[in-house]
């Protein structure tokens, strides 16, 4: 994973400028270019757009996942195992952020053990941060 790429995404939201303050002000997330109509920053590296789309719906759907409701699509990184407490200590401090499922660590004791968390954006729609104890262990089943 060295040779990792960053990615790019681009998102729909229906109120770019309650996007750009969650983005930029609650996450924390550095700023690059920006138009009436997006947003773009820097996600951890990567590429992360929010475009402005007044009609946009975000849907709600879940599948189970270990025991927790998990929403369908989401997005978000992998992080480093002590990142990960850091990441979630911040936001858990913010009054902006309601967690669709809390930080708690997943598969716990077996193969692909993670810490996880999910929760939405203004627009609705749905990210997940996790984090490996062994990174080597991210495709294993």
């Amino acid at each position: 994973m060295k040779n990792l790429s960053p990615f790019h995404l681009a998102i729909p939201v229906d109120n770019l400028d309650k996007a750009i303050n969650f983005y930029e002000n609650i996450l924390g997330f550095n700023p690059g270019r920006k138009s009436e109509h997006w947003a773009d920053y820097n996600f951890f590296g990567h590429q992360l757009v929010v475009h402005y789309d007044p009609s946009h719906n975000a849907k709600n759907h879940h599948n189970e996942v270990d025991g927790k409701s998990v929403p369908v699509p989401h997005f978000g990184v992998v992080l480093p195992w002590n990142d990960f407490d850091d990441f979630a200590n911040r936001i858990e401090k913010s009054d902006e952020i309601d967690f669709v499922i809390d930080p708690y660590v997943r598969f716990e004791g077996l193969p692909g053990e993670q810490k996880t968390l999910f929760f939405y954006d203004p627009a609705g729609n749905a990210l997940e941060f996790k984090s490996f104890k062994n990174i080597n262990q991210l495709f294993e089943t």
